[in-house]
């Protein structure tokens, strides 16, 4: 446990030391419900959303985004730079294991995006009126499964690639597609049922309905839950035994 510790808060330090990757994980997505929250249109309500506003339906999206930036850009990217600069290679001489390097890595990812995405409701909040969850439980619940879900990915695809920019790489592809499933670009209430189908099946897809479902005080739903956890046990157990040190 004591090794877990000093890894995890490694691990932060060292993230907090990269300008870029911290202002975009930890500040772009309540910047970005800042610049909607200030058009007109998005705090009107909308017949689409049942007299919500738009605005109220990108607080969620933006803790998607927080994931999806984190678990699918900047995980795999330094997982791989650390096995492509030798950093692995060392630590495998020490007594760590390699799922208590990985676990480590996910829960620092996992404290950032939790500051950030507290951060993004805080602004909505505070400066737009969203309210909070309905179903606070629910909303936990629906994070750590999205969070967990997602952070599975960006670990297998770090167990995969050579080097930090295909890491990077690999996952920027993967993000757009991603986050046009959780309505970064249209909301997905505006998309046809079909595209919403897809959607539900996707990561960030389905970890948006589930925080929408916790919004609006339900308990997320099944559909969301066992996908998420699907892609969990997935990509979790492929991450685990495919990672090497070198």
């Amino acid at each position: 446990m004591n090794v877990f510790t000093r890894l995890t808060r490694t691990e932060i330090r060292l993230f907090l030391r990269e300008p870029v990757s911290a202002f975009f994980s930890l500040l772009f997505p309540s910047i970005l419900v800042a610049i909607l929250g200030n058009i007109k249109i998005f705090r009107d309500p909308a017949p689409e959303l049942n007299g919500l506003r738009t605005i109220d339906v990108y607080v969620g999206i933006a803790v998607a985004l927080t994931l999806a930036m984190i678990g699918l850009q900047v995980l795999p990217m330094v997982l791989a730079t650390y096995r492509e600069r030798g950093v692995l290679r060392r630590v495998a001489t020490t007594p760590v294991r390699p799922i208590t390097l990985l676990v480590a890595q996910m829960t620092a990812s996992m404290l950032i995006a939790l500051c950030s995405s507290a951060l993004a409701i805080a602004v909505g909040y505070l400066a737009f009126d969203v309210r909070l969850a309905d179903n606070f439980p629910g909303f936990v619940l629906a994070f750590l499964l999205c969070a967990l879900g997602v952070f599975a990915i960006g670990l297998f695809i770090a167990a995969l690639v050579p080097t930090g920019k295909a890491g990077n790489a690999v996952g920027t592809l993967l993000f757009f597609p991603s986050m046009f499933f959780a309505g970064l670009w249209t909301p997905r209430e505006f998309m046809p049922d079909w595209v919403r189908t897809v959607g539900d099946y996707t990561p960030l897809g389905a970890g948006e309905r589930a925080l929408n479902d916790a919004m609006n005080g339900h308990l997320p739903n099944w559909l969301s839950s066992m996908v998420l956890l699907g892609y969990l046990v997935v990509f979790g157990f492929g991450a685990a035994r495919l990672f090497r040190w070198n």
